[in-house]
């Protein structure tokens, strides 16, 4: 155990990733798994093998990081969010600016655009995409994507908005316009103010209780009054209010 913890203290040291605000038992687990994968005996030559090596390293990154994503993932919340959440956000606004944090391979950001531009073409929208794992984010700039990312997707809508090439798929460049893709750690760096709507989905649940509390009053204080976060499904929020915000729908919160 001690040959852990100094592990994540080395790995807060050099990456600003604050291991110990996960769930340890989860996180032991994987990275364990990880290290025994590669032949090293202890967390020590583990470490010092990351520092040395760069691949090992974006391997290492990737393994702490959940990166698990598809377009429109539960699509009956998507329908809840076409219907309701944004008709309620645009009744005083034509411009909205919107968060997906911890956005992963960037299916989510991606699903936002494609839906304001099916639905809300008039809306003038800023979508910034962030998440912790620079490798991740460099291939959700790419917007390329395997067949199964897209299974929830309309094919009227996968032919308006993507092309085929090669048994994958791209994203269309007009999808892209709207979106920031960005580095940010959600336990560490300063949140983004003023924002209408949140999309953090199925990425707390790996943190602490600690760790999470932290981050729903951020979020709170990040959200414009009456703007909306929406969350996993695995993520309910048992006090809403101590965050100041309140149930909106399953899964939806909004500030009060």
């Amino acid at each position: 155990m001690p040959d852990y913890h100094s592990f994540i203290s080395r790995i807060y040291s050099k990456l600003g990733i604050d291991l110990s605000l996960y769930k340890e038992a989860q996180m032991k687990r994987r990275l364990t798994s990880l290290r025994n994968k590669h032949g090293f005996s202890d967390f020590s030559t583990y470490f010092h093998a990351l520092n040395q090596d760069e691949q090992l390293l974006h391997e290492f990154t990737d393994r702490i990081t959940i990166n698990v994503s598809e377009f429109f993932r539960n699509p009956k919340r998507w329908d809840v969010l076409r219907k309701s959440i944004i008709p309620s956000l645009i009744k005083n606004k034509q411009k909205l600016s919107i968060w997906s944090a911890a956005c992963s391979t960037g299916e989510e950001p991606y699903s936002i655009a494609i839906l304001f531009k099916e639905y809300f073409p008039k809306i003038d929208i800023k979508i910034l995409a962030t998440d912790i794992d620079e490798n991740i984010l460099g291939k959700a700039k790419q917007g390329i994507y395997k067949e199964q990312s897209l299974k929830e997707i309309q094919d009227i809508l996968k032919r308006k908005y993507f092309k085929p090439e090669h048994h994958l798929y791209k994203v269309d460049p007009s999808i892209k316009a709207n979106i920031t893709f960005k580095k940010h750690n959600l336990l560490a760096d300063p949140y983004p103010p003023n924002i209408d709507l949140i999309l953090c989905r199925n990425v707390l649940i790996y943190f602490t209780d600690d760790a999470k509390e932290s981050i729903y009053m951020k979020f709170g204080k990040s959200l414009q009054k009456n703007g909306f976060l929406f969350v996993g499904s695995t993520e309910q929020i048992f006090n809403p209010n101590y965050y100041g915000l309140h149930l909106y729908d399953t899964f939806f919160y909004q500030k009060s």
